[in-house]
């Protein structure tokens, strides 16, 4: 799924993306360290994937309040 980078803080290696529909969605340092960056400017395009946020199956069939970004990285052409 492809977000644009909203914030990201590189001291906590955590931040958050807007989904092409605007949603927010936050990341933690695992999901950064997946993708293998060392850093992330605002505006980025990046691809995300995410999983079922744990415990809450209806929330991530309405939306992304009940996903959780496993994944950061640049998004490639």
């Amino acid at each position: 799924m492809q977000a644009t980078a909203y914030t990201f803080d590189p001291e906590t290696r955590t931040g958050s993306v807007l989904l092409d529909d605007g949603s927010p969605l936050s990341f933690d340092a695992a999901a950064f360290d997946a993708g293998g960056l060392l850093l992330l400017r605002p505006g980025q395009r990046v691809r995300i994937e995410c999983a079922e946020a744990p415990g809450t199956p209806e929330a991530a069939a309405d939306g992304p309040s009940g996903r959780r970004v496993t994944l950061v990285t640049l998004q490639t052409f």
